[in-house]
């Protein structure tokens, strides 16, 4: 008798226990808790970084030799916010191939590829690294370098394209340039 006892109580505690998280994430509706170090939430609406590397227009052996990453030196944006600041009148004319977003304006972590990109186009800048010119790849993240620093996420999103970016496309890591305080 005391075994039917004990298994109907843990039944009820069970039952009680799934109806209380049941109740708790019906509360959070669509925002999750605050994500851990290991917390996989974060990373429902953030593309693979195989796939944000794709492009419409061919991407041949030997395109590209370098990448620079840079602060966008804005606290929030996305693609088109970055154009709406630079006083661009459409935003595929955002001088980066790709934008990493920090949760303000799009998701943290989230990589946009620009219509540059897309089409394999050169991006024009004027800073003294950039001597390899049309065969830099320019990734903007989403941060003022003083106040706003890059996600944690960021970071991560960031050193993976980075990396897919160089097995791809067989670039070397002295041809690979981050802000100073990165």
């Amino acid at each position: 008798m005391s075994v039917q006892s004990r298994e109907a109580k843990v039944l009820v505690a069970l039952a009680l226990s799934m109806a209380a998280g049941i109740i708790i994430l019906r509360a959070l509706g669509n925002n999750p808790p605050s994500a851990g170090a290991f917390c996989l939430s974060r990373y429902h609406q953030v593309v693979p970084v195989e796939e944000a590397i794709l492009s419409r227009a061919g991407q041949p052996p030997g395109r590209w030799s370098g990448i620079e990453i840079y602060y966008s030196g804005t606290k929030s944006g996305n693609i088109q916010q970055l154009a709406f600041l630079s006083g661009l009148a459409n935003p595929e004319d955002i001088n980066c191939h790709f934008v990493i977003c920090n949760g303000l304006g799009g998701g943290d972590g989230q990589i946009q590829p620009t219509e540059k990109w897309q089409r394999q186009r050169p991006v024009n800048r004027d800073e003294p690294r950039s001597a390899g010119g049309g065969q830099t790849i320019y990734i903007c993240v989403i941060a003022d370098g003083k106040t706003a620093h890059p996600t944690d996420l960021q970071i991560k999103m960031t050193e993976a394209l980075v990396q897919e970016l160089c097995r791809e496309f067989d670039i070397r890591s002295e041809s690979i340039h981050y802000p100073g305080d990165w």
